[in-house]
């Protein structure tokens, strides 16, 4: 367990959270994309597992930059969220109310990892990590954007389908 005794090392422990949560999804998106039924959600899922390798890979350049180690820390916020997307995966019912359940659930995923990507944003800012700064926002602003993809996959088909 790390020792957190100064911004920089909680800097460092929230950037290890991010990279295990992102290589949680590495495992999760694929089965996502496999269970959607509505082609634009499939496509959504799979182009946000091309992101999130991208991202797992930004953060693991970020963490070694610092001379620190990538791994060492579970993100269990993830490991829930993860669960309760194999659950829907799981259902039993109508196609579009299953795929309504999936946006649902990859939303709850992009919420929490704005949230955390904000967080490291901050603190990399605050301590004029500059360089690390630019890379978070990216990844923020792109996580964002999937959010805002998927919402639209909802109320433009997904939603009304399942109504």
């Amino acid at each position: 367990m790390m020792k957190l005794d100064s911004l920089h090392a909680l800097y460092i422990e929230q950037l290890q959270d991010l990279y295990s949560a992102e290589t949680q999804l590495l495992v999760a998106l694929p089965k996502m994309a496999k269970a959607a039924t509505n082609p634009d959600l499939t496509k959504g899922f799979e182009e946000h597992l091309t992101q999130t390798k991208e991202h797992a890979r930004r953060l693991e350049t970020i963490i070694k930059g610092h001379g620190e180690k990538v791994g060492g820390v579970t993100c269990k916020g993830m490991e829930g969220l993860v669960k309760e997307g194999d659950e829907m995966i799981k259902a039993k019912g109508d196609n579009a109310v299953r795929d309504a359940g999936l946006i649902a659930s990859a939303q709850r995923v992009e919420h929490y990892e704005i949230a955390g990507y904000g967080t490291v944003c901050t603190y990399a800012e605050q301590m004029n990590h500059t360089d690390d700064l630019m890379v978070l926002r990216q990844t923020l602003a792109e996580e964002k954007a999937t959010d805002a993809r998927l919402t639209q996959v909802a109320e433009r088909a997904v939603n009304l389908q399942a109504e």
